[in-house]
């Protein structure tokens, strides 16, 4: 069985879009969820004291998909109308694309070459890729 790793918000509205998108575009059967109220602000912003504690729980549930399934790649997923990030819409995607630079960071030279890839999820709950 193959993985791949969705870093997204909990918001149950986009589980299923970005599975299916995942799933069709990757080519894999599995896709392993780690979830928080809007992650693309605590992953843009790594040097904020009170984001800390999120961070590390995000790096060690990526890890377990990484070291445990062999996820073949990691998306940073935002979306439109996120309660858990109350910045506006451009914004947020802006911090999902810097997130992929953050996050790479976060998780070390060991996984330098493991692709990253930034999604977004419209108000009509389709998944476009950001980068």
């Amino acid at each position: 069985m193959n993985f791949y790793t969705a870093i997204m918000c909990m918001d149950g509205r986009i589980q299923l879009p970005v599975h299916t998108y995942v799933h069709n575009h990757f080519k894999v059967d599995a896709v392993d969820t780690v979830t928080e109220a809007g992650p693309e602000r605590f992953l843009a912003f790594p040097q904020v004291l009170e984001y800390r504690e999120k961070l590390e729980s995000i790096r060690e549930r990526v890890l377990i998909s990484l070291e445990k399934h062999a996820s073949q790649g990691i998306v940073v997923v935002g979306h439109y109308d996120c309660a858990g990030n109350p910045a506006e819409e451009e914004e947020r995607k802006q911090q999902v694309l810097r997130a992929l630079t953050e996050l790479r960071q976060l998780l070390g030279e060991q996984y330098r070459n493991t692709p990253i890839t930034a999604l977004w999820v419209d108000s009509r709950w389709r998944v476009q890729k950001l980068t």
